[in-house]
């Protein structure tokens, strides 16, 4: 017998032959040990191992974030990553932070014209593709996180959301949200409605329209615009998140008032949009991972903005000396008021937007009836106790 017979043969033989020994004594155990002799070569064969090739899809995602920016950015990555896991190492998506694949506004262009796979942005950002975008991030005066997450699971959004992406071959899912927003930062403090005219003042989306309908002039910038544009002049004021992010773009450096509660965006969701022709062609099981990573980022984000603003909140009063004002509660209704009309004459704009407006103002009236009852009373109320 040669080498490589004896580690061929030989071996297999005396492993399956000491098993068999623990379970066989004398001459019975005996002939089982010597049995697995004749089958040496079969034995041999059986033993190699199936080599499988694991085929890896390789995505690019866009976003409207600068790199790494704390609960905008990071949640992109997060996402990615979430997806990376979930599919074992089959789906492997490199995340773009704003501008270094695309503009940080033109990620619903990139993945319409196959320049990217999938984005995460915020989608009033592309109102100017279709007024209906604006009712799936924020509406002035509507939707808090938790409502705006019921409209869209469980009253007909999605299907509405679905409707609006289609025309651009864009699948859209929820992909975190920054809860209750500032009302923002104002070089000079907001004493009264007719401060607001002349104002110069970056807000995108229906929150911009309300600016103009109370006599200010609304700009979109991305969010690392903001800072040089406040530090020149050319705008008077700006919102942004809150707290947390706004603390990491050093707003303070050159603004010290912020007013608060903001009426632009009490819940703003941000948006997972992905390639219509892409999704359709994955496999249900696929389609439900994405969909079930989207929706966990959603909450985990939400959750994050939570609980980071409150600390940053404590840094920019006691550290750098910012004055949080209250938005007088005549000039809040106003506002108010103001945001109303700019939702309503959106449903003007087209059938789609109509139908999308209807289905928000619908659910909003009967979901408010409940936050009244519940979340609204309980904040009040908790206070009164004193920890």
């Amino acid at each position: 017998m040669n080498r490589r017979d004896f580690i061929s043969g030989g071996v297999v033989g005396l492993v399956v032959g000491g098993v068999a020994g623990w379970f066989g004594r004398g001459a019975r155990g005996q002939k089982m040990a010597e049995a697995p002799k004749k089958a040496d070569a079969g034995a041999t064969k059986a033993a190699a191992p199936a080599v499988v090739t694991k085929k890896v899809q390789q995505l690019r995602m866009v976003t409207s974030w600068p790199k790494n920016f704390p609960g905008l950015g990071t949640a992109a990555n997060r996402l990615a990553d979430r997806i990376n896991k979930a599919s074992d190492g089959r789906f492997e998506i490199k995340v773009f932070a704003g501008g270094e694949l695309v503009h940080p506004l033109k990620c619903n262009d990139a993945v319409q014209q196959g320049n990217a796979d999938m984005y995460h942005s915020a989608d009033y950002y592309y109102q100017g593709k279709h007024k209906a975008y604006n009712f799936f991030t924020a509406v002035p005066g509507g939707f808090t996180a938790t409502e705006i997450d019921a409209w869209i699971f469980h009253g007909g959004g999605q299907a509405l959301w679905d409707e609006v992406g289609a025309q651009f071959g864009v699948k859209h899912l929820p992909g975190s949200n920054t809860g209750m927003q500032m009302g923002g930062w104002f070089k000079k403090p907001i004493t009264s409605i007719d401060d607001f005219k002349g104002l110069k003042m970056r807000i995108p989306g229906l929150g911009g329209a309300v600016i103009k309908a109370l006599g200010g002039t609304s700009v979109t910038l991305a969010g690392s615009e903001i800072l040089p544009n406040l530090q020149s002049g050319n705008i008077d004021a700006t919102e942004w998140v809150g707290p947390w992010n706004d603390l990491a773009f050093g707003f303070y450096k050159v603004v010290q008032n912020a007013m608060y509660p903001g009426i632009h965006e009490p819940g703003s969701m941000l948006s997972v949009g992905i390639s219509k022709k892409f999704w359709d062609g994955l496999p249900p099981a696929d389609q439900a991972m994405f969909t079930a990573c989207s929706l966990a980022e959603n909450d985990y984000g939400y959750a994050e903005f939570v609980a980071n603003n409150t600390a940053a909140l404590e840094t920019l009063e006691s550290k750098h000396n910012v004055k949080y004002i209250p938005f007088p509660r005549d000039v809040f209704k106003a506002m108010g008021e103001a945001a109303r009309d700019v939702v309503a004459d959106q449903a003007k704009s087209d059938p789609l937007t109509k139908k999308v407006y209807e289905s928000y103002a619908k659910f909003r009236k009967n979901v408010s009836t409940w936050s009244r009852y519940s979340d609204a009373i309980y904040y009040n109320y908790r206070d009164l106790v004193k920890y």
